[in-house]
């Protein structure tokens, strides 16, 4: 049996280049992961995810999934991969951090989560052994345990009470996922997930008991959640010197194209996030010179590719002063448009961090490339 998680390379600090086998296919490591909710990637097509923007895993979520278009359909379909057509590998999480972010309408005990659909008011409960079914039927390749996700900033009490349910609810989605096989005849891995929110002594605490369950990777949550970048990275690096070494790190929800590479050179392995596509929506435009706003007046006359440096099609064939011109007219194919030229810098961006990784000068490449990548254009 081929091993789910191979090193291939480390550098002189924690980054390090490895590759990921599913069922599904192979994933070169550090990995950003598109985010696509509801099955779909937003105004992105599966062919452009594929074959312009370099996508080799995608998300999908399970709280937006189960409430539509519902378990039955997706059992129906064959699995999340037949029914959005997608034949690579796909993440899911669990659910927790979508039932967090409904905190007025929802209820939290140590069965599970009461919460009400933001679609039609009905109320719903999600258990960790909920969570694992609903997750068992959309057949993702790699499946989150069901956790509690608490606010920045949390009180310390809270935090600890928090982490300890998550502890728990941790055992039973491992009993649950080992007493109820897969659905669709390819293999499923559950990651469970570190929490403590920017308390050291709780994340070490998590991280040992997560390392514990054996599981074939591990996810870090609970960042990227309102906290200053330094007290990211800060625990960030502290948990990855606790989670395994030979198993891949997933820092969940995270982010700017900075973030991304101050993470990899903290030893994160997989990160998502949805600012690819949500800046892009909003015509914010990420690049290997800085942040571009294309609103701006500055680009009504600069009829220059896109980006001269992007890797899609879009960034030859259109130029700033017509997506800005589609961007002021409120024309979808602008929002189309920016995020596929996101989607593409971002997984450019891992691609050549992983190069710099096997070249063995990733932090000098980092640390010279971090103030331009932060700069607005």
């Amino acid at each position: 049996m081929q091993k789910f998680f191979t090193i291939e390379k480390t550098s002189e600090g924690k980054a390090r280049a490895g590759e990921l086998t599913t069922d599904h296919g192979k994933i070169q490591t550090p990995i950003f992961m598109p985010v696509g909710t509801v099955a779909s990637v937003k105004t992105v097509h599966q062919r452009e995810l594929k074959e312009d923007i370099k996508a080799q895993i995608i998300l999908g979520n399970t709280y937006h999934l189960y409430l539509r278009p519902g378990m039955e359909t997706m059992q129906d379909a064959g699995g999340l991969h037949k029914f959005m057509n997608w034949d690579l590998p796909i993440l899911t999480d669990s659910g927790g951090f979508q039932v967090f972010s409904l905190a007025s309408s929802r209820k939290m005990s140590e069965e599970g989560a009461r919460f009400k659909s933001h679609i039609d008011g009905s109320y719903h409960m999600f258990s960790p052994e909920k969570s694992m079914e609903i997750q068992r039927q959309i057949g993702a390749d790699i499946f989150m345990a069901f956790d509690e996700c608490v606010a920045y900033p949390c009180e310390y009490n809270q935090a600890k009470l928090s982490m300890e349910l998550t502890h728990r609810w941790l055992k039973r989605c491992i009993e649950w996922t080992e007493n109820n096989p897969e659905l669709y005849g390819y293999k499923q891995r559950l990651f469970p997930i570190v929490q403590g929110s920017t308390y050291s002594d709780l994340r070490k605490i998590s991280a040992e008991v997560i390392s514990e369950a054996g599981a074939e990777g591990n996810a870090i949550g609970g960042l990227s959640v309102g906290e200053p970048e330094e007290e990211m990275y800060r625990i960030t690096d502290e948990v990855t010197d606790i989670l395994p070494k030979e198993k891949p790190r997933y820092l969940m929800g995270v982010g700017t194209p900075w973030n991304i590479l101050e993470s990899i050179g903290l030893g994160i392995d997989m990160m998502d996030c949805v600012m690819p596509t949500r800046n892009a929506r909003n015509a914010m435009l990420f690049t290997w010179k800085g942040v571009m706003n294309l609103k701006n007046e500055k680009w009504k006359k600069d009829f220059s590719p896109l980006d001269e440096f992007g890797t899609s099609f879009v960034d030859k064939e259109y130029s700033k002063a017509y997506l800005r011109h589609l961007f002021v007219s409120k024309e979808y194919l602008a929002k189309q448009i920016a995020s596929i030229h996101n989607l593409a810098f971002y997984l450019d961006l891992v691609k050549v961090a992983r190069e710099h990784i096997m070249a063995g000068d990733f932090y000098e490449w980092k640390n010279s490339v971090v103030p331009v990548l932060r700069q607005r254009l």
